[in-house]
């Protein structure tokens, strides 16, 4: 992985952690009264007996973790998905929308109706030959769908649909038939391409280490698993990772940045980088090692003396404001966000 795409995932891991550090729970204070919670709770009391400051706190701390959940799944791995990938959330919905056949319509409905009702196991091969058939109608009731990633090469387009490793019962049958739809509007979109649309899940709960992988295992592990999933349409932990971006151990690479950045001194250390004076203090290299240790090559590629001399002399008005300017906003509803226009403005003065 080189270092642009690195940095621009380090980027996104500050980001995430700064809003999730910042919705920590100190204190059950938020969750005094929360009786149902509490009742039900009662069963397992001896489960969490170690979590010294008791329910409440054990409610706070698991409505954090839901948020989180909710941060990864929803924003930090379709964003790393983008940067490995180089591609990107593409929406057909609206006036955007595709037409699909008849035919495709119809056929479409007979094999989730087969699968549902057992009476077909999946088979990605024997699917793609059936929808991809008489496509070249356009009479039958439009289609919208979002692939989560998207992008072209060569002669292949690929999308993907990243999901939670715990879908709820009957998701995995509504995502089938949108990728179902979907793969039929494409191929008569791009009539001369490849159309490949795979299910993502960005780590296998059933793997026995953290990049241990079995496709099988995790299909019988998901509600309707087996019954809706073809092995081949599934990239499962490393397996999409790598997909994503065309390198082996990718999951570790991407795993090793999150650590690098992720300690209990996290807060701290964002904060030095907006300090001043530590940012002028060329002889201590306290902060060089930070934003080595932080993967912010462009950052570390700018701050010298020399540089910043260049820029503090200069009658640029416009360039001298941009340089004082906070590296990560500390902003309520932005904090912990990269000063992108900053980094990319002093990089072309010194050009």
């Amino acid at each position: 992985m080189d270092n642009v795409k690195k940095e621009k995932i380090a980027i996104e891991v500050i980001r995430t952690l700064a809003g999730r550090f910042d919705s920590f729970p100190e204190n059950s204070d938020s969750n005094r009264n929360a009786p149902f919670h509490k009742a039900f709770l009662n069963a397992f009391k001896d489960n969490f007996k170690e979590l010294e400051k008791g329910t409440p706190y054990f409610i706070s701390l698991s409505s954090w973790l839901h948020g989180l959940n909710t941060t990864l799944g929803q924003s930090f791995f379709e964003k790393v998905a983008h940067i490995l990938s180089d591609g990107e959330k593409r929406s057909f919905t609206g006036d955007d929308r595709l037409p699909i056949s008849k035919y495709q319509t119809e056929t479409i409905s007979d094999i989730i109706t087969d699968l549902k009702n057992k009476e077909k196991t999946p088979s990605l091969v024997d699917e793609n030959d059936l929808i991809f058939q008489k496509y070249q109608n356009s009479d039958g009731k439009p289609v919208d769908f979002t692939a989560d990633v998207f992008y072209q090469i060569d002669n292949k387009v690929v999308c993907i649909e990243l999901k939670s490793v715990k879908p709820n019962a009957g998701e995995i049958r509504g995502e089938k038939r949108k990728i179902l739809e979907g793969k039929a509007s494409l191929c008569k979109l791009y009539k001369d391409k490849d159309i490949k649309f795979y299910f993502g899940f960005p780590f296998d709960p059933t793997g026995e280490s953290d990049y241990d992988y079995d496709v099988q295992r995790f299909l019988n592990h998901v509600i309707d698993g087996n019954k809706y999933l073809d092995r081949e349409e599934v990239l499962l932990g490393p397996a999409l990772w790598d997909y994503l971006s065309g390198e082996e151990n990718t999951m570790q690479e991407l795993i090793s940045i999150i650590n690098d950045i992720a300690k209990p001194d996290f807060k701290k250390k964002l904060r030095k980088l907006n300090e001043d004076v530590l940012y002028l203090n060329f002889e201590n290299d306290e902060y060089d090692r930070l934003l080595k240790q932080w993967h912010l090559y462009r950052e570390a590629q700018f701050r010298n003396e020399k540089n910043v001399k260049k820029v503090q002399s200069s009658t640029n008005t416009k360039i001298r404001k941009k340089f004082n300017q906070q590296r990560f906003k500390t902003g309520s509803t932005n904090y912990g966000e990269y000063n992108e226009s900053r980094i990319h403005e002093l990089l072309d003065f010194i050009d």
